[in-house]
């Protein structure tokens, strides 16, 4: 099973929507609307939230409606769900950060979805890339994201992000599984 773009992009932009336009219209609400992934409630999905960071970049952790979801920012600039359905092999771009298989999809020129790879629930995190840098994200939420066990890995990857003592650290190439 292949993530199809075309697919998931309209669904996807409708949630975008919803997300980003709540966190334009409710800036003063502190608690986030975020529609729960379809297996919110697995028991990983509380062990992935309880280890979500207080901070992504400059963006504080705010409460959220649902189980299994998280916001950073206010508005909503990083917005994280956990269980959405894992994906199958696929040929989208793969960046592995920190020990954790990612698929980047671009959905529009302001906003990425990432999605876990290898991983059985699955975490889809969606952010404006105009607020928060997709390695800032990945690097931040790869703790989180290593409580659900790994499966299977991407077979090569474009990227490989490692944290070091001075921040960032983006390697170009391709890597082994």
């Amino acid at each position: 099973m292949s993530i199809n773009p075309a697919h998931h992009r309209a669904p996807v932009r409708g949630v975008l929507t919803a997300l980003l336009g709540l966190g334009l219209i409710s800036g003063c609400a502190s608690t986030a609307s975020v529609e729960a992934a379809e297996d919110a409630a697995n028991p990983d999905c509380a062990e992935v939230m309880l280890t979500v960071p207080d901070v992504i970049g400059d963006h504080e952790l705010r409460p959220t409606t649902s189980q299994g979801t998280a916001v950073w920012g206010d508005p909503s600039h990083v917005v994280m769900r956990c269980g959405v359905v894992p994906p199958g092999p696929t040929p989208e771009h793969c960046v592995a950060a920190d020990g954790v298989d990612w698929l980047a999809l671009e959905e529009d020129e302001q906003t990425w979805r990432l999605v876990s790879y290898g991983r059985d629930p699955a975490v889809e995190v969606l952010l404006n890339l105009d607020e928060v840098a997709s390695s800032t994200a990945m690097l931040a939420l790869a703790p989180a994201v290593q409580r659900v066990e790994q499966t299977r890995t991407c077979t090569t990857t474009e990227q490989e992000i490692e944290q070091t003592e001075d921040g960032q650290e983006v390697q170009e190439g391709s890597t082994e599984p």
